[in-house]
């Protein structure tokens, strides 16, 4: 491949002409100009022209438009119509003017009056069309191959939300198993066990269920951190937290909360990257429990500490025993 802007060092062109146009004089004139190496083979007819193209790949085409013998712009329509996207220049006797509109309509890639063009000029043309047809096949495959990046990441983020909700299964059953085990137990934890296992057996639609003002509100949030990131929403995710354990929502709970609005951004997102939402969520849900797990802390603390009664200052410190006033005694 030749450097951009300049001209190959070595071409190999297939001239399809008529036996009222021979190519000897063609091959004479390449040969003049040192410019550039150009192997010319030469076929009349359209037959053996499409012949030679499906038997062998050649750099650029150049065609003789002789409109009654041999109708060019026919033939270049019929190659781009077959799939072929070799350069194809058309070369005739009739002015630019009254044929480079028909040329570019039908897929060719430029045309050539015999009378006004130059060896040097056909050079360029060729030169021209032959990296415009790399750059076009090189941008196809760049976008085939982001076209299956996406398609890529939109598997594995997929796979991953399956992942979560195999997740959200083993949470339910572990809090049915501490459900049952609060319900025998007959210690002073067995309702702080009922608190925190009395949603963990909802089904898989329970997010659903589940105030429409926070399924609203979580949805917000995860589209904040997916732009702002970690760090910027402590006060929030504090919040949210609070909200939470105020209600009483589970681990499991909370999880179908984020696989739920989770996978609805990402449904949404069509054809674009979900890496950086799936990274940002993970964060975000991690996060999430982290603060979860705090506020319920704090509440199993607040429910396992009775109140007690608190002393004035200095009260404790009185030891009567240490004391040598007399005891107070009757008179009889």
């Amino acid at each position: 491949m030749a450097a951009i802007g300049s001209l190959p060092t070595h071409m190999k062109v297939l001239y399809i002409t008529t036996l009222h146009r021979t190519g000897g004089w063609l091959a004479e004139a390449f040969a003049s100009d040192s410019a550039s190496q150009i192997v010319l083979e030469e076929v009349v007819g359209v037959t053996a022209g499409l012949a030679r193209l499906r038997d062998e790949v050649f750099d650029a085409v150049l065609v003789s438009h002789e409109p009654g013998v041999l109708d060019a712009l026919d033939l270049v329509e019929g190659l781009r119509g077959g799939g072929n996207d070799e350069p194809v220049i058309l070369l005739g006797s009739d002015s630019v003017q009254q044929v480079d509109a028909l040329c570019y309509e039908v897929g060719a890639d430029d045309y050539c009056c015999v009378a006004e063009t130059t060896v040097r000029g056909l050079l360029w043309k060729f030169a021209r069309s032959i990296e415009r047809h790399q750059l076009v096949r090189e941008n196809r495959r760049l976008v085939q191959a982001e076209r299956q990046r996406l398609q890529q990441e939109h598997h594995e983020a997929e796979r991953l939300l399956d992942q979560q909700r195999a997740l959200i299964d083993d949470l339910e059953t572990l809090g049915g198993e501490k459900k049952s085990a609060s319900q025998s137990a007959a210690d002073a934890d067995g309702a702080l066990e009922d608190c925190l296992a009395k949603t963990a057996t909802a089904g898989a639609d329970a997010c659903i269920e589940l105030p429409a003002s926070l399924v609203s509100h979580y949805d917000e949030l995860l589209r904040t951190y997916v732009i702002m990131g970690a760090g910027n929403l402590k006060a929030e995710m504090t919040e949210l937290a609070k909200l939470l354990a105020d209600w009483g929502i589970s681990a499991q709970r909370a999880m179908q909360l984020h696989v739920y609005v989770l996978e609805d951004l990402v449904k949404g997102l069509g054809n674009r990257s979900a890496r950086h939402v799936m990274n940002r969520a993970d964060l975000l849900v991690l996060e999430v429990m982290g603060h979860l797990a705090d506020g319920y802390r704090q509440l199993y603390h607040e429910r396992r500490d009775p109140p007690r009664q608190l002393f004035l200052p200095g009260f404790l410190e009185f030891d009567p025993a240490a004391c040598h006033l007399p005891l107070y005694q009757p008179s009889v």
